[in-house]
């Protein structure tokens, strides 16, 4: 059956989801770039051999056995009888294709692949994973990464992953073919998604919808009267400010719940001067001291209480609680103190501050454009003339890709719920495979890449996490980034809407019932 008569044959009764958040995904090339936005959308169309129930167990999808045969090969069985939106059957070409094409340069998966050495096809409903070592978070890696069919990739000329660091685009940027609940229908950028259920799905649904509509809205008080008019279902990411109006409305609810990501300020630990700097001929940000100065100049306590409104969770390191990984010890921050900040400053031969170039989103978390506003102002001080400039998501990702933010805002979510994910993309030195991918301060200490490749590989659980607590310490130490919160995440929606609170801020549209 072909994609546009499969799409012709959803029901006219359909039961339509609208939703918002401040953002669109930045593509639908799902090897391109790696943002939870996407990845959590990109889910209901696309799918994945393994992937998280709603309590974050792993469970089959496209593949029904995983099997350790050595330390190094894992053998995967695929779902038999899953069919592309398009009617073509999924087998073992795909599943190599999809994971080659993962670890592709311009793929931004990496992170995902590490570790895969190569991917053999045994027979058609069977595949090997060979790995460079043992990989104790393998199969958490592979919820991420999602199948395409090889032939419409070759058909389409999209082989290789949309390059997020330019403007080119491929047929996968703007078109989907998965084999997932639900089909691409439509998609203006910015403006409006329409998805719609795959009537040939070989799973079932809990839920009851049929058409999925999602309308990014940039404006916190649009988004919120869009949804007090009932013109739309459901707000994922309300505004603190508002979360009292919305709580009394008498046709509306709100889920609360902790997120599994961090939020902190990146520093441009590697270019000999700063592009906008008054200082010349060298970079502050590679004095600890002056890393420690901003640190210690940033009042997070009054972050959280005016700026979030009590909705985060003030953190000193750089996963969240529910990561594996996580210790009491390494989540403490440097104390905050104006005046150390100042004296650190001063010892580092800035006894008047300096200014320096500070990049934000300004539609990607709750209230990042504030929080940033905020921050500028305690920095000014303690001298640090910071020049604030925000972007939108769709250009704000790539800039910072291409190192052109001497300070950054980036919120990091956990797909594997394992502090590996976080230490090897933000603070492993940049590399092959996902090392430092989102290391775009550039920071680098042997001793920790050591500590990082370490617990790549560490099997024994007791011994991985000591490695994992050694390695956050040493962030703290170094001040290779600035921790801020983890963010606290409420959904917001009509009373007849039913669904589950995720930690990864995402919505399982399987499970979405219209009542």
């Amino acid at each position: 059956m072909a994609l546009a008569s499969a799409i012709a044959a959803i029901p006219a009764h359909a039961k339509t989801f609208r939703w918002s958040s401040a953002s669109d995904i930045p593509t639908w090339d799902i090897h391109s770039q790696n943002n939870a936005l996407g990845n959590g959308v990109h889910a209901a169309v696309y799918e994945s051999l393994f992937y998280y129930n709603a309590k974050f167990e792993l469970e089959p999808m496209l593949a029904t056995s995983f099997q350790q045969m050595s330390p190094t090969q894992v053998r995967i069985k695929l779902r038999k009888g899953v069919k592309f939106h398009d009617g073509a059957p999924f087998n073992a070409d795909d599943a190599v294709f999809s994971l080659e094409r993962a670890m592709e340069k311009t793929s931004n998966y990496g992170v995902f692949t590490q570790g895969i050495d190569k991917v053999v096809k045994v027979d058609d409903e069977t595949i090997d994973i060979i790995t460079r070592g043992p990989n104790p978070v393998l199969q958490r890696q592979l919820t991420e990464l999602r199948m395409m069919d090889k032939e419409w990739a070759e058909k389409n000329k999209s082989m290789q992953p949309k390059d997020i660091k330019t403007k080119d685009e491929n047929f996968a940027h703007r078109n989907a073919n998965g084999t997932g609940p639900f089909m691409l229908k439509s998609w203006d950028p910015d403006v409006r998604m329409v998805l719609v259920k795959n009537p040939q799905w070989w799973g079932k649904a809990n839920g009851n919808v049929t058409e999925i509509v999602y309308s990014p809205i940039k404006s916190e008080a649009t988004r919120v009267a869009a949804l007090l008019s009932g013109e739309i279902d459901m707000v994922l990411d309300p505004s603190p400010a508002d979360l009292p109006k919305l709580r009394s409305a008498g046709s509306l609810k709100v889920l609360d719940g902790a997120e599994n990501r961090t939020m902190f300020l990146g520093l441009d630990q590697f270019r000999s001067e700063l592009p906008g700097s008054n200082v010349k001929g060298k970079n502050p940000l590679k004095d600890l001291r002056v890393r420690k100065a901003l640190y210690q100049a940033i009042d997070i306590q009054a972050i959280h209480r005016v700026t979030m409104r009590g909705l985060s969770q003030v953190t000193g390191t750089l996963i969240a609680p529910q990561v594996n990984g996580w210790t009491k010890k390494a989540d403490v921050r440097w104390p905050y103190s104006p005046e150390a900040a100042r004296q650190l400053l001063a010892d580092a031969g800035y006894p008047g501050g300096f200014e320096v170039d500070f990049a934000c989103p300004n539609n990607r978390y709750i209230n990042d454009e504030e929080i940033c506003q905020a921050i500028t102002a305690m920095w000014a001080r303690i001298g640090v003339k910071a020049k604030l400039r925000t972007l939108p998501l769709v250009t704000y990702f790539p800039m910072i890709q291409r190192y052109e933010a001497s300070i950054y805002m980036l919120g990091w979510g956990v797909p594997t719920f394992d502090a590996l994910y976080s230490l090897q993309s933000l603070v492993r030195s940049v590399g092959a495979q996902g090392d430092g991918n989102y290391n775009v301060g550039r920071y680098s200490n042997p001793q920790m890449d050591a500590l990082v490749e370490r617990i790549k590989k560490e099997v024994d659980q007791s011994n991985r996490n000591v490695l994992i607590e050694q390695a956050l310490l040493l962030s703290h130490e170094d001040v290779s980034h600035i921790p801020l919160h983890n963010q606290v995440i409420p959904w917001a929606m009509k009373k007849n809407i039913g669904m589950t609170h995720r930690a990864d801020n995402r919505i399982d549209m399987r499970t979405v019932r219209i009542d």
